[in-house]
Order: structure tokens, then sequence, then C-alpha cells
């Protein structure tokens, strides 16, 4: 199909669009009212639980206990089942997160029949709190064997259960963990909910310190994904086998307009993905995913969406909500979202910047700096923490975004460098260096701003700037993981995260309890944390730059501080194998040796078969498509050619534009070969074919795309048998 076709019918859907609006879908109540109303929430359970049991629910959920009372569980279940019932439910089904970096879920009937032979609707406690799904088919690592095939799900309850509505079909869906036979976890819940606990339990130590432990239960990790993708008419993607086989473009020239201008960041969002953007979100809203902003992002056709800070597992559970409704809507309004990566070359690809803090039970953010941050020393302990932690472990950090789409991104001068830093800013830096200088005195304020007009308003000014050039950054009172991959659960660097943080927590408090005593209080306490926290920035401040993270000079400058850049997932991903990885997690309870190897194998075996997937069909798309287009062209060349042979051709240049043409498909065709070889030679084990494919494929498919992407520049679009770039990126 030549582009121009593709034009008009895109111009046709779009201007047919008319079933496909927003009030079509959904009803006009202000989203105050409509917020939840698909969600099992502590509002709808208060209102349907006996108040005895309401509040024995809630104090398990605060505290992070486990539910053993199987009076409670079938209260809950017969209330859930009763609202999800008047909704128009008629199946359920527990919904978790394989390590397929998807959801996953079974329905079941709602309804079984009675005595009578009749309908009746019923969820027991049993059925709520465990299923059993086959787990024969679902990665593992090594874990289980195809013939070892029984799994269990187990009700998360601190995570609301919500509806999810199709076509004919309305569904209960129950947030869970899945685990095998033998217990070891097969999910990114389970060790979400496991990290959670060991950085809780050492944050609690640090409370005790300051005997603000009374009142404090548990001290919960709270997180915050602003999710980038791309939006393009449905249409094109039938004609890109390269997207719909693996989610980004394997061919593409770059337009002649990219994003040089920044005209589109920020800019007016266009009508009809202004339409998309407020029936997803009103859907969100409805499943109680508290979305709070949407904005066009650099690339031309890339947006963004970004919830509110929830508990770590809940915003983990909305973040694969959101993806998936973002998906579900777009194609009802005709269009396509894309989350890879790096989805078109030339232009920014897409990540899904983590944020992440600890918040007591009470609603208090532990890294806020306050006012006064040299005299916060509760601050300065998880401060001090967070960069122990990142020093010691960025190799680790590095791997829990490495994938194949990832690779793309990092360092491209689009996203932070694959080097793992931290950006501190003026205020914090300077703190940092009055603690190894062994005295605190100040402050940085940041001031305000005159701007010198009028009507507007002078602007206090924050003690520091933002670096977006950074992987891990502090804003104001979170750490900001910027190298995030946008296609990624977020669940996983978040577990790592709370694991070192939690392990730096728990060497800091040992070492002031050794020098102060468990009870020491006032002077003599706050002398022994500024003993010990001298110490930690001391040994661990190389991590700590506030430069930009793109210059060709940080490289050189990392290197010398000793910290590991590991650019290809080739090289990231066999680290959590490292001896010291393995006694972390297992020292922790957050993942045993095996659990952790098994991911290691899970995330290896995924990177080598997404790239093998990504050759073939980069072979196929070249053979069947842009071959046949490239030949075409050529045949038009000789035809032109050997009719103008009377008349001059050779001033014309039409011999020498031929023979030039001809030489590039020549190229192109021996490309193909060479890499059809290789695809043949890369090795069945995932970490033999690491090397192999950063070394010799990943080489050999640039090569063919850049042979591609020529042809495309000097061949009619009549005859080109993609849809450009132009095309999908512009055409709104």
């Amino acid at each position: 199909m030549g582009t121009e076709t593709i034009r008009r019918d895109v111009t046709e859907a779009a201007d047919n669009s008319l079933p496909n609006r927003p009030e079509q879908h959904g009803d006009s109540r202000p989203i105050d009212e409509i917020f939840g109303e698909d969600c099992f929430n502590t509002r709808e359970m208060k209102k349907r639980l006996p108040a005895k049991v309401y509040d024995a629910l809630m104090l398990i959920i605060e505290r992070g206990e486990p539910m053993t009372d199987q009076k409670i569980a079938a209260e809950v279940a017969a209330a859930m089942r009763e609202w999800a019932t008047e909704k128009g439910a008629t199946h359920y089904t527990h919904w978790f997160h394989p390590l397929t970096g998807t959801t996953a879920e079974k329905h079941d009937s709602l309804y079984k029949l009675d005595k009578d032979h009749g309908l009746v609707a019923h969820l027991s406690a049993g059925s709520l709190m465990q299923g059993e799904p086959d787990a024969s088919s679902f990665p593992s690592g090594g874990l289980r064997q195809t013939f070892e095939a029984r799994g269990y799900t187990a009700w998360d309850a601190t995570s609301p259960a919500f509806i999810v509505r199709g076509t004919n079909s309305v569904t209960l869906c129950i947030p869970t963990a899945f685990v095998s036979w033998t217990g070891e976890a097969l999910d990114k819940k389970t060790p979400l909910l496991r990290s959670m606990d060991a950085v809780s339990k050492q944050s609690l130590r640090v409370l005790k310190l300051f005997g603000e432990d009374k009142d404090v239960h548990n001290v919960f990790t709270t997180m915050g994904c602003e999710q980038e993708y791309f939006l393009i008419d449905r249409r094109f993607v039938s004609s890109r086998p390269d997207l719909m086989m693996c989610g980004r473009t394997l061919f593409g020239s770059k337009p002649a307009k990219g994003q040089e201008l920044s005209d589109h960041y920020f800019g007016s969002i266009p009508s009809r993905v202004l339409a998309f953007m407020a029936d997803a979100e009103r859907e969100l809203y409805r499943v109680g995913v508290p979305v709070q902003t949407r904005h066009n992002e650099v690339a031309p056709s890339q947006y963004e969406i970004a919830p509110l800070f929830e508990q770590a597992n809940v915003a983990g559970d909305h973040q694969m909500l959101l993806m998936d409704i973002i998906k579900r809507v777009a194609e009802r309004h005709g269009m396509h979202a894309i989350y890879h990566e790096k989805p078109f070359a030339g232009v920014n690809g897409s990540g899904k910047h983590t944020n992440w803090s600890l918040s007591t039970d009470k609603g208090q953010n532990l890294l806020d700096p306050g006012e006064d941050t040299h005299a916060n020393l509760r601050f300065m302990i998880f401060l001090c923490a967070v960069v122990k932690a990142v020093h010691e472990h960025g190799d680790l950090l590095r791997a829990s975004i490495a994938s194949a789409g990832n690779d793309h991104r990092l360092g491209a001068h689009e996203a932070p460098p694959a080097i793992i830093s931290i950006f501190l800013g003026d205020m914090l830096t300077d703190v940092l260096e009055q603690i190894e200088a062994g005295q605190m005195t100040r402050t940085l304020a940041g001031g305000t701003l005159d701007l010198g007009a009028g009507p507007l308003p002078k602007l206090p000014r924050d003690s520091g700037d933002r670096n977006r050039t950074s992987p891990f950054a502090f804003t104001g009172n979170k750490f900001e993981y910027r190298a995030v991959g946008s296609t990624m659960t977020a669940t996983w660097p978040c577990t790592v995260m709370n694991t070192i943080v939690g392990a730096a927590l728990d060497d800091i408090v040992t070492a002031i309890e050794n020098e102060a005593g468990a009870d020491a209080a006032g002077d003599k306490r706050d002398a022994a944390i500024l003993n010990v926290l001298q110490k930690v920035v001391r040994d661990h401040k190389a991590i700590i730059f506030n430069g930009d993270g793109y210059s060709e000079e940080w490289q050189e400058e990392a290197a010398k501080r000793g910290l590991p850049n590991l650019k290809s997932s080739a090289d990231a991903i066999p680290v959590m194998k490292d001896q010291k990885n393995l006694d972390l997690f297992a020292r922790y309870g957050v993942l045993t040796n095996p659990e952790l190897e098994s991911r290691c194998n899970t995330y290896m075996e995924t990177y080598a078969t997404s790239i093998a997937i990504e050759g073939a069909t980069m072979l196929q798309i070249a053979r069947k498509q842009i071959l046949p287009s490239g030949y075409a062209q050529q045949r038009n060349l000789a035809e032109t050619a050997a009719a103008t042979e009377g008349i001059g051709s050779e001033l014309l240049g039409l011999r020498d534009q031929f023979n030039g043409y001809a030489d590039l498909v020549d190229k192109f065709r021996v490309a193909c070969d060479a890499l059809a070889v290789h695809l043949d030679e890369l090795p069945e084990d995932p970490y033999e074919a690491g090397p192999f494919i950063r070394d010799t494929l990943k080489p050999a498919m640039d090569d063919l795309r850049e042979l591609g992407d020529q042809l495309e520049e000097s061949t009619a679009g009549t005859l080109w048998a993609l849809p450009s770039y132009q095309d999908m990126l512009f055409i709104k």
C-alpha cells in the first residue's frame, strides 16, 4: 500500500470518528462523582462491612500484617461479591504480574447452582484468598519444570479490587501475588511486598533513635510513575510488521522535521488526542487511579500521563492498569498506543520516570528535608542511606532497568546515561560537604525571583536546580529514577531500591548503636550520628554528580571514580547473580538465591528472544517489502534511462543514477544475507547469546537498517511499501 493511499484512509478515519467521541462511552457526571465507583476501596468497604470487621481489616492493611482470620475474609468476600454483581459482574479473576512483564488473569464465574438448580452469586473466603492458575507456561527461569504445573495466587488485601468493563462483559479483578507450589515467587508483587517489609523494619529503627516510633507501626514505600507513550493512527500498524511484532520501527528514514523546533513539547494537545485522553482519564478515575497530569512530550506524537503518589504496591498495580486502559481506549479512538522505549529513530524515546520516597503510616514523608535541613538529623540519615545504597549497588540498579528496548535510550542524549549517579542539587550537596567537614551550620536558601514586571508575582525559588540528565535525582522530597524504561513494570526497580536502602539503613543504624549505645539520646546520640554519617559521605560521595550526564567528560570522570558503565543489557543483567547481590536479597528475605537467579535467567532469555524476534522481523520486512520496492524503483530507472539513450541521457545523469541505486539495492541484499547467517549462528544459551547479540547481531541489524533507510530516501513514495515516519508522526 502506498503512502498516498494510507494518508487518504487516515483522513477519512479521522473525519468519520464521531461514534468514537468520549461522550459515547461514558456519562457527563463530574469526575469527583465517578472517581472510584468501579473500585472496591475503603469508602465502599466502610459502607458494606460491619464496623468491627472494617476496623480489623484496616488495621491489617495499615500495619502490613498477613490476613489470617477466615471470618474477616468471608465478610469481605461477601461484600465484594455483592458490590461486584450490583455493577453487573458475572466473573471474577485473580489479577497478577508474572515475569512476562505484563498482567495475567483467569476468569471464574461468580455464579453457581443452588440446591434448586438455580443460579446464585457466590464468592467464598477461600476463593477470595487463594486461586490456582496453571503455572507451567509462565516464565520461571528454571524454578519450575514444564511438568511442575501447580501455582497459587494469594489475595493482596492492601490493593483494592476493581471492575473491568468490556463488550458485554463485566469482570471483578482481585490483585494477587503469584507463587509456585513450593512457595517461591513467580511474580513481581511478592518480592516488592517483601522489600517493603525490609525497608520498613530498618526505617523504624531510625525512628526509634529519635523516640518517634511509639505511634508508628509501618513505613511505606511510596511511588509515582510518569508514563510516556506515542499515539499513531491504528491504520498504519497493519502495514508495519515491525510495530505489530516488536513494538518499534526497524526501518524508517527521518522526516525533514522532527523535534528540532521544540514546538510539540507542552504544546496545544490535538483535539483528537485530547478526546482520547479525556476518555482514558474517566476510565482510570472509575477504577480509582488518581491521574494528575497530561501533556505533549518532546517528540512529535509523544505524550505523557502521571498519577499521584500512592503506596508502592498499589501504585505498581495502578501503573499496569493505566497502561492497559490507555491501550484499550486508544483502539476505541482509532489510534494505537506505543510504549516501546525507542519506537522511532531520530526522535526521543519514552521512559517511565519512577518517583520513590518513604512515608510513615501517619503520612509523614521521611525524605522531606524541612526548612533547616542541616539540623534535621533524621532526614540526613535517610539521605545518606540512599547515597550509600546507590554507590554500593549502582550495578544492581542498572540491571533493574535493563531491557532490549531501554538499551536504545540510555545515554542517547535524550535519557540518563547507563552510568548510575545521584543528583542532589546545591543545597543538599552543601549540607553533605558540611557533614564531611564535621560541622553543620547552614542550609542554603533559594530566595525569591523578581521578574521585573508589575503584574507578575515574586516567585519563591527552590534551593537547587533540576537535572534531566541524571538517572537518579533528588527532586524536593523524593528521588526520581529517570532511567526506568516505558514498557517496564516499575515494581522491580522499586524492589531493588527498597532492598538496597534497607541494607544501607541497617548498616548506618547498627554503626550508630555500636558507637553510642542502643538507647542513647541527646548530644551523645547526635555526636554518634554525625560521626557515622561523616564516614558514609567520605566513602560514598563519588556517586554524587550534579553536572551534565550527557557529556563525554562525565564518561571519563565516572571511570576515574570507579562507577560501572554497563552500556548493554547483555552486560547489566548477569550482575544480578553476583554473590554480593545474591547475599543481599537473601539477607533481607526479599528473594532467595534460586528466586533471584530465576529472574536473572528470565530477563536474559527475554532480552535474547526479543532481539532474535526483531532480527527475524527485520529480515522478513527487508526481503518481502523493501527489496521488492527497490527492484521496482530500479526497473523504473532502467526503463527511463533506456528510453532517453538517444537524447543524451548521460547529460541527464540517469545512467549514473541507475547505477548508484542498483549498487545500493545490491548492498542491501548482501546485508540481508549477512543478517540471516548471524541469526542462524545465534547461540541458544541466553548468556552466550548476549555477547553475540551485542558484538555481532545488533551491528548487522544496524548496518541493514542504515542501507534500508537510504533506500527509502531514494525510492518513489508510491513504490515504498511501508508507511513513512512523516505520515505516522504527523497525521493526528
